[in-house]
């Protein structure tokens, strides 16, 4: 007997249905001999390596927080506020510009070298940052920084389903946001000296460097992708990495999966415009709409109000920033833990919900100062409970559910232009420009309402969608 996936439950039906069913993927127990499952300790390193890229993503999402100040100064453009903000965002514009190329060259060259091209802008934008003496110095080696950004993620949450034993995809996933939190929270403990120290800032970017070498140099001992490999008809190569990565005694049934959840496909190249009408219209369109709800969810907002909002109740800028870290890494640590048993579609719906509840808290107390030190508590409170219920679910599962409900054909490039739309919509959010006298109540009317309407529609949308079990493989898409 196999499972058959139909909506989003499970049935039953003979093995013999479900092979000739070739529009259905359904999902595989990988066993052994003795009846258990392909180790999870044989990719963990794989999975680490490539997690090193959200790390870096974090990293630069910060490191220029806290020497600001310090470069402006240095860099003769203190209190032109139009150039400190083109220091802050152009990684944005950089990070929309390469992840608009990321599938084609995922497709390409395959994902090893895309991770190893991804470092390579990160590397020389973080030499050119730290070096320059000059304002265009530092726009360009922050837009080739960003370039790296917008390249690597991706990538990563291809390579990570991709390489990942079933039973333990969802946690490896979970590794990208805690990878991005310890990111931030390392520029920030990097950043701390800046002050006291005379062009402190220039090491925090050569400390960039670091992890974005390493990540180089340790893809050339990681595995490739086996669908990327068994795509390009390098079959013989792909069993070889799935040994390496589940073990030889899973190479048979793996590759009998990969095989049967390629039926159908003609192995040409996907266009990007044929991701806009047919079969992969349905599934294309909420990963576009996941990546653009998670953005208009407000926490962008959130971050860049998070230390307005704390000083306006008496709590240090810096306390603020460690909060906010330990909020965000305590999320995604639960997420992980809880990814592959209540799946993805229930952390994705309470974690809206949550965010939506934690916005109304806040909103509440930032507008009840008759209510006293209560209005504080709930001011706080509500700020770190959004970060906390963001993280777990809203920042983790589209980059996890996407890769894995994508078909192997239309993946890297559908995941290029949902992430693709993911930066447009932080781009185009004018969050950054809102006056903070009006802070609480775009937080209440925007990010609220957003929250709320958006948990039942991907509980309505989702329906389309077969929910990632623990020990499946890939989901199906009703098209």
């Amino acid at each position: 007997m196999r499972w058959k996936l139909n909506s989003s439950a499970y049935k039953r039906v003979p093995s013999r249905d479900a092979a000739m069913d070739h529009d259905l993927e359904t999902p595989v127990r990988l066993a052994d001999g003795g009846g258990g499952g392909p180790s999870w300790r044989m990719s963990l390193p794989h999975v680490c390596v490539a997690t090193l890229t959200s790390f870096l993503f974090g990293y630069h999402t910060g490191v220029v927080n806290e020497p600001l100040e310090s470069i402006s100064t240095d860099l003769g453009f203190a209190g032109n506020t139009l150039a400190e903000g083109l220091v802050v965002s152009i990684c944005l514009g950089g990070a929309f510009v390469g992840c608009l190329f990321s599938g084609s060259i995922a497709d390409g060259i395959g994902r090893r070298r895309a991770f190893q091209l991804s470092a390579l802008p990160m590397i020389i934008g973080a030499a050119i940052s730290a070096l320059t003496n000059s304002l265009e110095g530092m726009l360009l080696g922050r837009f080739l920084v960003g370039t790296g950004m917008g390249l690597g993620p991706p990538v990563a949450s291809l390579y990570i389903t991709e390489v990942s034993p079933p039973s333990v995809r969802g946690t490896y996933g979970s590794f990208v946001q805690i990878a991005t939190c310890l990111g931030i929270i390392v520029s920030l403990l990097i950043g701390t000296p800046v002050k006291d120290i005379d062009r402190w800032w220039r090491v925090c970017f050569w400390v960039a460097a670091v992890p974005a070498t390493l990540q180089a140099l340790g893809m050339e001992f990681c595995a490739e992708s086996p669908q990327w490999l068994y795509k390009c008809g390098r079959t013989s190569e792909a069993e070889i990495q799935f040994a390496k990565l589940l073990g030889p005694l899973h190479v048979k049934s793996a590759m009998a999966e990969l095989t049967r959840s390629e039926r159908g496909d003609d192995g040409e190249n996907v266009k990007y415009s044929e991701l806009f009408y047919g079969r992969n219209f349905n599934v294309v369109f909420i990963g576009t709409t996941l990546f653009a709800l998670q953005q208009l969810s407000g926490i962008n907002s959130v971050f860049y109000f998070s230390s307005t909002v704390f000083r306006s109740v008496g709590v240090p800028a810096n306390l603020a920033n460690i909060c906010m870290g330990i909020a965000n890494l305590s999320g995604s640590i639960v997420a992980m833990l809880l990814m592959d048993k209540l799946g993805r579609k229930v952390l994705l719906s309470g974690s809206f919900l949550g965010m939506a509840f934690a916005m109304g808290l806040q909103a509440v107390g930032a507008n009840r100062h008759h209510l006293g030190s209560a209005s504080m508590y709930l001011s706080v409170g509500g700020m770190l409970l959004f970060v906390l219920t963001f993280s777990l679910g809203a920042g983790p599962v589209p980059g996890l559910l996407l890769p894995e409900i994508f078909p192997n054909k239309i993946r890297a490039k559908a995941m290029a232009l949902c992430m693709s739309v993911h930066w447009f919509v932080v781009l185009a959010t004018p969050g950054t420009t809102w006056s903070t006298s009006s802070v609480h109540n775009v937080f209440l009317n925007l990010c609220g309402s957003s929250n709320i309407c958006a948990a039942p529609c991907f509980i309505c949308d989702f329906n389309m969608v077969t929910e990632s079990q623990p020990g499946k493989s890939v989901a199906k898409v009703d098209h």
